[in-house]
């Protein structure tokens, strides 16, 4: 059997493979290299001091920063919002260099600066492939430089006539007490965030959006928070007659229940009826998504949607302008209660009628929890006084519910020794609005800042309604212990805000704001 000689093994002497390896010396240092795997005559030390692996990438750049809404330019055209040194900004800084798909990025941070500088300093490391299995690595920085300019959106609010989409809310009431409310309920669900231009009109306000979806949005937050009426209406702005494409306007009509807190309503006897036959002579003691009633008399109550009111409206007796001060001279607590109130027998007399004459009036009331002899309270005073109201004449007129008519209806305990000026350790944001052809005239500043200050009294009275708000601490100069020997001088018995319920206001630091 004949064997090639080609299939037989070869025998390798120990240290050949060794032999034939060429080393070659670095043409810049002299240092020995492998020439069989290096690609040029540079050995690792020289390669890191001659090649920049980081030429094509630019070490300049520019950041478009919009100061009226806070937004970055994400090129093309997209703005997005990032904090300073925020893991978004940082995405967006690496998305505007040229040639940095090119390379491996292995770190990336942010090196301070002033605040004040308008620039923006990035540290970057990187790896790349220069020669066969050698890897360099190497770190620089890029500076970029903010540049101010405004986005489409907020141009659009400093240009007349670019809505597309505009929503009217109105209440016929002569005070704004529901409006501020709902002002501070928009401020705390940012629904307002998307609005073009807030304008202040005759009865309300006017919101105006650059889409039909943002207004719609907007109307829907109305119906979730409020009851509310809405109708909607559309003009036709422009048309392609070669294909048919419309542009329109669109205007919702949201008209508020003219009803507010505190306020004495007559119901509808049938409708007193369909709601549990209950007595037709209220107090609203809240508004939310329905008209929320009470009878002060038994505590029963009674909520009215708005799709019930609207079928069959109806007006409030009267408001809170007609209060009268009334003195407590007795208070008889019942076994009668629910929540937060308590059924009690009250004796009062008008406080102008204090030593004039001894009349006085009888009355029950859901006030036992808050009322002591010798307290203040505010009521309507319904003896000898006329209403131009066809419900009330039609319950005066009623056999079954004319002898339920009292003399006094108590709304709420009054504090006669409240400072005017309150040091309030807590505040409220403030929605910004343009007035429009409505420039208030003094009279009617004043009474707006009455408004406002019942409101606020309102806020610390109220628990119920300080929990759906958002309050905030004050920002004081003098320390809060200094502010608490202030509001314990003089006689002022009125209630404040615990620390606990206020929120702390951070307002993020921007480039606008340096």
């Amino acid at each position: 059997m004949s064997m090639d000689l080609d299939d037989q093994p070869v025998s390798i002497a120990p240290g050949a493979q060794q032999q034939n390896i060429a080393t070659i010396l670095c043409c810049n240092c002299g240092a020995p290299i492998d020439g069989t795997t290096a690609t040029g005559a540079l050995c690792y030390d020289c390669v890191k001091l001659t090649v920049d692996i980081s030429g094509g990438i630019q070490r300049e750049a520019t950041l478009n920063f919009c100061r009226d809404c806070d937004r970055w330019l994400l090129p093309p055209n997209s703005w997005v919002v990032a904090a300073l040194e925020s893991r978004e900004l940082l995405a967006l800084c690496l998305k505007k260099l040229r040639g940095i798909n090119k390379v491996r990025i292995v770190d990336a941070s942010f090196v301070w600066t002033e605040p004040h500088s308008r620039r923006v300093k990035v540290k970057l490391t990187i790896q790349d492939d220069v020669q066969d299995g050698m890897l360099l690595q190497q770190s620089f920085e890029i500076i970029y430089v903010v540049a101010y300019q405004q986005c489409p959106e907020c141009a659009k609010s400093y240009t007349a006539n670019v809505w597309r989409a505009a929503v009217q809310v109105r209440q016929k009431v002569l005070h704004k007490r529901t409006f501020l409310f709902l002002e501070q309920l928009i401020l705390k669900h940012a629904a307002h965030k998307e609005t073009l231009n807030i304008r202040e009109a005759r009865d309300g306000i006017d919101f105006f959006f650059a889409q039909k979806n943002q207004a719609e949005k907007f109307v829907d937050f109305l119906n979730s928070v409020v009851p509310v009426k809405v109708k909607k209406a559309s003009e036709l702005i422009s048309m392609d007659t070669h294909t048919s494409v419309r542009s329109y306007k669109f205007t919702y009509s949201a008209e508020l229940v003219p009803i507010c807190k505190d306020d004495l309503v007559a119901l509808p006897i049938h409708l007193a009826k369909k709601s549990g036959n209950i007595n037709p002579l209220l107090l609203c003691h809240k508004i939310g998504t329905s008209v929320y009633l009470l009878d002060p008399q038994t505590l029963q109550t009674a909520d009215i949607s708005s799709a019930i009111y609207w079928r069959a409206p109806f007006l409030s007796l009267t408001d809170t302008k007609e209060l009268v001060e009334f003195i407590v001279m007795d208070v008889e607590p019942t076994n009668t209660q629910k929540g937060k109130w308590l059924l009690c027998e009250a004796t009062v007399a008008r406080a102008s009628d204090l030593g004039v004459n001894d009349k006085t009036y009888f009355t029950r009331t859901h006030l036992g929890r808050y009322l002591h002899p010798g307290d203040s309270v505010m009521g309507y005073l319904l003896s000898g006084s006329n209403f131009n109201n066809g419900e009330y004449e039609a319950i005066d007129a009623s056999n079954t519910y004319s002898s339920t008519i009292p003399d006094v209806v108590l709304v709420k305990k009054h504090y006669p020794h409240r400072r005017k000026n309150r040091n309030r350790n807590w505040k409220l944001k403030r929605m910004g609005k343009d007035d429009g052809e409505l420039l208030p005239k003094k009279a009617d500043q004043d009474r707006m800042d009455q408004e406002y200050e019942q409101f606020l009294r309102d806020v610390e009275e109220d628990e119920d309604l300080r929990a759906t708000l958002a309050l905030y601490k004050a920002k004081e100069k003098r320390d809060l212990e200094e502010m608490s020997i202030a509001e314990t001088e003089g006689d002022d018995d009125a209630p404040n805000v615990d620390m606990d319920e206020l929120l702390d206001d951070f307002d993020e630091l921007t480039v606008a704001d340096s």
